[in-house]
C-alpha cells in the first residue's frame, strides 16, 4: 500500500493551504480539511516543523548520530529499551536499524562536552546497553528532503598576458 497523495505532498510542503492541495489534487477544500483534520486526531500526523539552516539562523549547536548496540529484552526485543532513550531530552531522533548496532540515535547539545556526558552518563549506562559509536555531524547537505545549497563564490576571471 503507498502513501496517500495528500500527505505526500503535506511531507514536501505542510504550509500549502487547504485550498492550493484541494487544487492539486482534485479534492474540494472540505475533502481536503476533513482528511487532514482525522489524520492529526489518529495520530497519523504527529506535527509540523520547519527545516531550517542552522548555520544561516546562528545556531551553534552540535548534533551527533550514535550508533547503539543492545542486548534485546525477553519478550520486548528492543522496543522498551528504544523508547527509554527516545525519552530523553537531548534525544532527536531514535530508529530501530539493520546491520552492525541497534539503533540509530541523534542527539543535540549545546557543544562537545554537553553531547559527550549525555552518552557517558546517561546512555552507555543503562543497563542493555552494550556500546555506542558517536559521529559528529560535521555539514549538512540535505535533510528531509531539503537541499542546502551554498551560493557560489564568483568565479575568477582567466588571467592573460
Amino acid at each position: 500500500m503507498s502513501i496517500d497523495p495528500l500527505l505526500q505532498l503535506l511531507r514536501r510542503q505542510a504550509r500549502h493551504s487547504h485550498q492550493e492541495l484541494a487544487e492539486l489534487l482534485s479534492l474540494t477544500e472540505e475533502e481536503v480539511r476533513t482528511r487532514i483534520a482525522a489524520w492529526e486526531k489518529n495520530g497519523t500526523i504527529l506535527g509540523y516543523q520547519a527545516v531550517v539552516d542552522a548555520e544561516q539562523a546562528g545556531d551553534n549547536d552540535v548534533s551527533a548520530f550514535i550508533e547503539v548496540k543492545l542486548t534485546p529484552e525477553r519478550g520486548g526485543g528492543f522496543d522498551r529499551l528504544a523508547m527509554r532513550i527516545a525519552r530523553f531530552e537531548q534525544v532527536v531522533s531514535c530508529y530501530l536499524a539493520s546491520g552492525g548496532y541497534d539503533l540509530m540515535v541523534v542527539v543535540e547539545g549545546s557543544d562537545l562536552r554537553e553531547v559527550a556526558r549525555f552518552v557517558s552518563e546517561k546512555l552507555s549506562t543503562m543497563d542493555g546497553v552494550l556500546s555506542t559509536a558517536t559521529h559528529f555531524r560535521l555539514k549538512t547537505y540535505k535533510e528531509n528532503g531539503f537541499v542546502f545549497e551554498e551560493t557560489a563564490a564568483p568565479e575568477r576571471l582567466a588571467v592573460s598576458p
